[in-house]
């Protein structure tokens, strides 16, 4: 679906935001997502960015209608590891698993097919499975010395789950293995090897504070003004109408004084922030990356 050219320059500041805030600010990445999608419900690549939006805000009934009314556009399967991840963080890991014996996961390619299997270890973690979560994990890319992008958290997942079962040195040989790998840190392996092998931190901060005389309270900084994280555009329950039924959300011409105000608002912020951003960063793609299919609970 195309947009009008201001319309369109109107959504994609607010995708580049919610690009920008996802990790550091879901909540106020959630807040930008709301508004693109009152802009542009019919543009597949705002829903999809609506639910990850969602998803990284753990609303994740929110984010499964988004991400199947993005599936219904588009026909790509590959958001089908993340929408069997929403289903284990409402509380259904036996609707993740039914999914990883669907046909769409023989559809998606290699990267999709490993989150697939990180999900659905951890819906048979979610079901008290330990064991059957490490047999569902051991694969040939678990196996291969070769490093890809999901390999760290391929092999973390397999050393957490180790570690559940009381396999405590294989789970060090894999934490281990997860942190060779993991040059980005992408996973926190650093920090269970460490508590394996009984090694405590010390923040050299804590010392220094201690000694450092008493600040006046005239000197102290003031605590930043708590920003209303909660969400910016509230959307009318018909508004966001399961689309497991198929049916595309209302046209919002009608939204009420009040609603459009918080609308303004947030564009005017995506404006502001837009104009320091790169011109190469406004397209109309929304920009994020998949989060973490594990997210809901340890694979």
């Amino acid at each position: 679906m195309s947009l009008p050219k201001t319309l369109a320059e109107d959504v994609a500041r607010n995708l580049v935001m919610v690009a920008r805030l996802i990790d550091e600010d879901p909540e106020e990445a959630y807040g930008y997502s709301r508004v693109a999608l009152r802009l542009a419900s019919r543009v597949a690549a705002v829903r999809e960015a609506a639910g990850f939006a969602a998803y990284a805000t753990q609303k994740y009934g929110e984010a499964l209608a988004e991400f199947r009314a993005a599936k219904r556009m588009t026909g790509s399967v590959e958001l089908w590891p993340v929408m069997a991840d929403c289903e284990r963080g409402l509380g259904r890991p036996e609707r993740a698993m039914a999914m990883a014996g669907e046909p769409e996961v023989q559809k998606l390619d290699k990267a999709g097919q490993v989150e697939m299997r990180l999900v659905a270890a951890g819906a048979r973690r979610d079901m008290g499975q330990i064991d059957a979560a490490i047999v569902t994990l051991q694969s040939p890319e678990l196996a291969s010395n070769a490093v890809h992008p999901w390999t760290p958290r391929l092999r973390y997942a397999y050393a957490d789950a180790l570690l559940e079962a009381g396999r405590e040195d294989e789970a060090r040989e894999w934490f281990a293995k997860a942190l060779e790998s993991d040059k980005d840190g992408a996973t926190d392996a650093s920090d269970r090897l460490a508590e394996l092998d009984g090694v405590e931190f010390v923040d050299a901060l804590d010392g220094d504070e201690e000694d450092a005389p008493a600040t006046a309270p005239a000197e102290q900084h003031a605590a930043p003004a708590a920003q209303g994280t909660d969400t910016a555009v509230d959307i009318a329950d018909d508004d966001i109408a399961d689309d497991t039924e198929g049916e595309d959300r209302d046209d919002v011409d009608d939204a009420d004084e009040d609603d459009t105000d918080e609308l303004n608002a947030w564009a005017d912020r995506a404006d502001a922030a837009a104009e320091a951003t790169p011109a190469a960063e406004q397209s109309t793609g929304h920009g994020t990356e998949q989060p973490d299919a594990d997210g809901p609970a340890k694979a």
